[in-house]
């Protein structure tokens, strides 16, 4: 039985003992998925190893063997094997149900309209909300017929597709850079040279994994930039090579850790994560840098040391490029001696909830002043924060963000924590073993 709610247990600062700790994360949710597809598509098989297990990725896993591949799951080991099919699906129809997994929702979607067959793709009431329209309109305009049924540019949705018409297309990426990275990893299965021109520059830097994670398995994405407007140009007849490939901690879930140690002014290593990631969120960390934190490089991982006291600034930053982590800032702002500001986050409102009122509404539950507008939203110092119940709106990330006040504010109870289910399922246990430690 799920547990409907977490009371969070709150650290007295002046009797922690121990200020040197270590956990361990699951595998990284954007390299796990991009994996996944880069396995389908190649030629031969994969070993993918590091592997996250978590709703979203066992519905995408889920959807890959519905489409005739060969899967081979060993969750125990956190390793998966894909024999791909070399561009090709091998069923040209299937029903599919993505959850509300938005990557495995644009990654599918894009495979499915750069090939052959016909297809109908549906997903959770929350899924079913996001927006879908920017990479249906690309794929129309490669050919694609689209019926959404529910709604236009929205699960739902029948899609026929027979082959590629075109050998250029642009994308807007203001909602979403999955759209963008969805279109380039398929875009191997034209046959032909292909151009993408962008629009917008939301999520660029997990445009760089994708691009990345491409070339390590073995198609070239040349990136060419002209008066500020960016394309990638993907040369014909390549095809991606089956291979054993180790997919990195989540960063992503590892910033809540970090940000752990910066509220209780102790050190905490995420094992296995590295300054060299591939994932962009490592931009958090230099952040919290800025804000009075020390980060180490060791051989275990890398670790971050907040200030004795858990003492530390606020700061003004655009968080565009890593916005997944302007929920955990903005638990850590109430805390902070001077006011913090972000921006550039004005997409976040379409992504599990409008993540950008959630921050509002939840923190001024607690007493703590903030500031809401378009793409952004400030957040003061609080002199005296109460308890409360947060709602989670079925958001992973709010869950696990404000389970971070909980650390220095009695009586905060996190509503509905299995939501993390998403992403990070046993999330509260390593929480509350780090707690534990302390």
């Amino acid at each position: 039985m799920e547990k409907e709610e977490y009371w969070v247990n709150p650290i007295d600062l002046k009797k922690i003992k121990n200020r040197e700790h270590s956990v361990r994360v699951p595998g990284s949710k954007s390299i796990t998925n991009r994996a996944l597809l880069l396995g389908v598509l190649a030629k031969g098989k994969s070993t993918l190893t590091g592997v996250l297990f978590s709703e979203d990725s066992r519905y995408f896993m889920e959807c890959v063997q519905n489409l005739g591949f060969e899967v081979s799951i060993n969750e125990p080991e956190k390793k998966v094997e894909i024999v791909g099919g070399a561009g090709k699906i091998p069923k040209d129809k299937a029903k599919l149900y993505v959850g509300s997994a938005g990557t495995a929702a644009r990654f599918l979607t894009a495979l499915l309209g750069l090939g052959s067959g016909e297809y109908f793709l549906d997903a959770s009431d929350q899924m079913r909300k996001r927006p879908m329209a920017p990479l249906l309109t690309s794929l129309r305009e490669l050919g694609a017929e689209i019926n959404c049924t529910d709604g236009e540019g929205h699960f739902p949705f029948f899609l026929t597709a027979n082959g590629v018409t075109g050998q250029e297309i642009s994308v807007n990426i203001d909602d979403s850079s999955q759209f963008l990275s969805a279109l380039l990893i398929s875009s191997c299965c034209t046959n032909k040279d292909f151009t993408i021109h962008v629009k917008g520059q939301h999520g660029m830097s997990y445009i760089d994994i994708t691009t990345r994670m491409m070339e390590e398995f073995g198609v070239r994405v040349l990136r060419q930039e002209n008066n500020g407007e960016i394309s990638y140009f993907i040369p014909e007849n390549q095809c991606y090579q089956g291979q054993d490939y180790v997919v990195e901690p989540d960063l992503s879930a590892a910033c809540y850790f970090y940000a752990a140690a910066m509220l209780l002014g102790i050190c905490v290593c995420v094992e296995g994560v590295r300054m060299d990631t591939l994932q962009g969120d490592i931009a958090f960390l230099k952040l919290l840098e800025q804000m009075g934190g020390k980060i180490e490089q060791t051989e275990k991982g890398v670790a971050l040391r907040g200030v004795e006291g858990g003492k530390f600034h606020g700061v003004e930053v655009d968080m565009h490029s890593f916005s997944d982590q302007a929920l955990t800032l903005a638990a850590l702002a109430p805390f902070g001696d001077t006011p913090t500001t972000i921006t550039g986050i004005g997409h976040i409102r379409g992504q599990e909830c409008d993540r950008i009122a959630a921050i509002c509404t939840e923190l001024t539950k607690l007493g703590v002043r903030c500031e809401e507008f378009g793409d952004g939203v400030r957040i003061y110092p609080a002199e005296e924060i109460h308890g409360g119940r947060i709602c989670t709106y079925d958001d992973h990330r709010v869950a696990m963000s404000f389970s971070l006040v909980g650390l220095r504010v009695p009586g905060i109870v996190i509503d509905h924590p299995s939501c993390c289910r998403k992403t990070f399922e046993n999330y509260f246990q390593v929480f509350e073993d780090l707690c534990l430690q302390i």
